[in-house]
């Protein structure tokens, strides 16, 4: 089950990330998940919210460079070596993963991974019995 998420592009300067976070929140959406990536000038602000169509709207009105991109998100138990027996999983099957992201929520864990090949990674983990994690369940957390 593929997931939405947004990627925006941010310069490296005090106050763009509260800037985007009140636009989102002054909007009603909630954010369930973010990273930051960055390099000297520029970051990447990726996150998954309540509503990502609409919060695309809305960042690009507001001057936001953004962008949607299809994720995988999948739950785990919050326990030592799980996360690696998944992705010793998907290795094997030659799975590459771009980047991840990941938060635990008590005795539960979400990952949040970009592969190179989405559908044959969602069929490799559904298959392994991962709990994939679907719009409603991942946008709502």
């Amino acid at each position: 089950m593929l997931v939405k998420q947004l990627s925006i592009f941010l310069e490296n300067k005090s106050g763009r990330l509260t800037e985007v976070t009140e636009v989102l929140g002054e909007a009603g959406i909630n954010l369930s998940a973010m990273s930051i990536a960055d390099n000297s000038d520029f970051g990447t602000l990726r996150c998954v919210v309540s509503d990502p169509d609409r919060a695309y709207d809305i960042l690009k009105k507001a001057g936001f460079a953004v962008k949607v991109t299809d994720i995988i998100a999948f739950a785990f138990p919050n326990t030592p070596g799980a996360l690696s027996t998944i992705f010793r999983f998907l290795s094997e099957h030659g799975v590459f993963i771009e980047y991840m992201y990941s938060f635990n929520n008590g005795d539960g864990a979400n990952a949040i991974i970009r592969p190179t090949d989405l559908e044959a990674c969602d069929e490799l983990l559904q298959k392994a019995n991962v709990k994939v994690l679907g719009p409603e369940e991942l946008y709502n957390l």
